[in-house]
């Protein structure tokens, strides 16, 4: 599905949101073996899951960017991305995605990812109102899309919008689940831990969670911001704080931070950057500089590093 030179994806995921060590296991398959989502059969074995399942794993380590797709030949093969490789195979930054700010980088790899225009990105780049109902969640990708000249049918949407709520909300209330159940056991995302969605006591309205986000780590915030300002800006060096909040694929629109919150990160940038990222207001406007251009990936060294060191 696509519009001039903006690709849409819909759909891929088999209804399935990823689950407890399904990107792990991607990965980790794809890397021992480049063709293995080519054999479903091969597939169902090495993964342990069902036909359907070994779709969605693919499909969901394509769009959070830990696998990249190769024709080779007349066989498709699966490669890990640098990133993946860093995060996950050697001298793995976290193998099991056990810490807070990898569930949140997979979270804007996810809704960021430059190849496709998903429900994901859609929903947390161009979304605004903070409450919503899921027919308001379908009615607003259909608007768009077809102002876009894409044709898409709403029963499709309406299950990526179903999915799309079951990424960040739990299958059944945290209430409701015995204390000895491991998160691996249950059909919930590793994403729900980010609070990024709540959900009224009747299931019908949903709001977005903006403000600060206490499990939100400077570094991963600062690989963002690095993302956006090399990918988003045309070179230029300076982003208003209005353009971080609600730009498209914004920090503050991905992780629905509010203006305090992303205040407060752009000083505590200045600090670990040596002074290379500044807040700065003139005349009423509160303006990010970046003196000189910084590789984002860098930003992630720093928290990993800092991470392995506290543990020590």
């Amino acid at each position: 599905m696509q519009s001039n030179s903006v690709k849409y994806k819909f759909a891929g995921h088999q209804t399935f949101a990823f689950r407890y060590g399904w990107l792990e296991k991607g990965v980790k398959g794809a890397c021992n073996n480049p063709s293995i989502f080519s054999d479903k059969g091969q597939a169902m074995v090495h993964l342990g899951v069902g036909k359907n399942m070994v779709q969605s794993i693919l499909h969901w380590c394509q769009v959070t960017q830990l696998l990249k797709t190769r024709i080779e030949g007349r066989r498709s093969v699966v490669m890990p991305t640098p990133l993946a490789i860093s995060l996950l195979i050697e001298s793995p930054w976290d193998e099991f995605l056990e810490d807070d700010g990898s569930l949140w980088l997979i979270h804007w790899c996810l809704t960021t990812n430059p190849a496709y225009r998903t429900t994901w990105h859609l929903l947390l780049s161009l979304f605004h109102r903070p409450d919503f109902t899921k027919k308001e969640l379908v009615d607003f990708i259909m608007g768009h899309v077809s102002r876009n000249g894409v044709k898409v049918a709403a029963s499709v949407i309406s299950r990526d919008v179903d999915c799309f709520l079951r990424t960040y909300l739990p299958a059944q209330s945290k209430a409701k689940k015995t204390d000895n159940l491991y998160p691996e056991e249950t059909f919930d995302c590793p994403l729900i831990e980010l609070d990024l969605i709540q959900v009224s006591g009747d299931g019908e309205f949903y709001r977005f969670a903006i403000g600060p986000k206490p499990s939100l780590p400077l570094g991963v915030f600062g690989y963002a911001l690095l993302q956006y300002f090399s990918t988003k800006l045309d070179g230029r060096n300076t982003l208003s704080v209005q353009e971080c909040m609600y730009g498209e694929g914004s920090p503050g629109q991905i992780f629905k931070l509010d203006e305090n919150s992303i205040i407060e990160y752009v000083e505590d940038l200045e600090r670990i950057t040596g002074g290379n990222l500044v807040m700065d207001e003139t005349a009423g406007l509160k303006q990010i500089y970046r003196k000189f251009p910084v590789e984002p990936i860098d930003m992630l060294k720093k928290h990993y590093r800092s991470e392995a060191i506290n543990e020590r």
